[in-house]
């Protein structure tokens, strides 16, 4: 059994900056050993709304999914030209001001790193 050292971020939605308040809604993780970035996502219209009842949700799932692209190494279109899977992790996990916030980068060691994705995703997020 080989295991990976991986580094994830869980992404925040954080629809009213000046309050603080945020929903988890997605999960990046970074290996470099095992050649692996990705960033999946679930969305909680619900939740979202109970802090804010005006957010416009379609466009928290449209700046997820050009987080998903630039993982993927897609550029343009608003998206950085970043070559390498760790530049585009650390392009991801910056800090910023927007509505779609990075939380801290933690790590750990993963045998599959897509499985270990969704279990946190599933821990996390849902």
């Amino acid at each position: 059994m080989t295991l990976h050292p991986y580094q994830y971020v869980v992404l925040r939605c954080v629809p009213r900056i000046e309050r603080e308040e945020f929903v988890n809604v997605g999960v990046v993780l970074y290996s470099q050993q095992a050649d692996f970035l990705r960033c999946v996502q679930s969305v909680d219209e619900v939740r979202l709304r109970a802090l804010d009842g005006d957010i416009d949700v379609a466009a928290v799932r449209a700046s997820l999914t050009m987080l998903e692209e630039v993982c993927r190494g897609e550029s343009g279109g608003g998206r950085p030209a970043l070559e390498s899977p760790g530049r585009r992790f650390g392009w991801i996990t910056a800090p910023r001001s927007t509505v779609i916030q990075p939380g801290p980068v933690h790590g750990g060691l993963a045998e599959n790193p897509e499985q270990t994705l969704e279990d946190l995703l599933d821990r996390l997020v849902r």
